[in-house]
């Protein structure tokens, strides 16, 4: 029962963490930010694309189960951000357009899903330990 509890509560803080995230990401397209740092991505905040990233967002965050650095919350959200980032940069972003590491939306683009990304893992990071408590 502990661990179905755990991975409920890791699944649920990544949904939440990945719903903050896309909405971060749909903020700085709609507000300019995108365009002031150079990134031509700009998603559209659609249902399917909200759900599709909440739904991996929990997937990936069911990596806060690994007994890594218990006591530090927000660098163990960092850390299992760290694998949903190099996906996006390795693998999805060059799919999608040319250049490497994402660098087609624009040069900083590596640095914007990396910054974002920790904010996820942090979010989601809180909702686990918390919930764990």
């Amino acid at each position: 029962m502990k661990l179905l509890r755990n991975m409920s509560l890791a699944f649920t803080g990544g949904a939440i963490g990945a719903f903050i995230d896309s909405v971060n990401i749909w903020l700085m397209g709609t507000s300019g930010i995108s365009d002031l740092i150079g990134i031509s991505m700009k998603p559209a905040l659609t249902t399917p694309w909200l759900y599709k990233r909440m739904i991996w967002g929990g997937i990936w965050m069911l990596l806060l189960m690994l007994p890594l650095m218990k006591n530090r919350i927000c660098l163990r959200g960092m850390l299992a951000s760290l694998a949903p980032s190099a996906m996006m940069i390795l693998v999805v972003l060059p799919a999608m357009k040319p250049g490497d590491f994402g660098t087609g939306f624009g040069l900083l683009m590596p640095g914007v899903v990396i910054i974002l990304n920790f904010i996820y893992g942090m979010v989601a990071s809180s909702w686990y330990t918390l919930g764990k408590r």
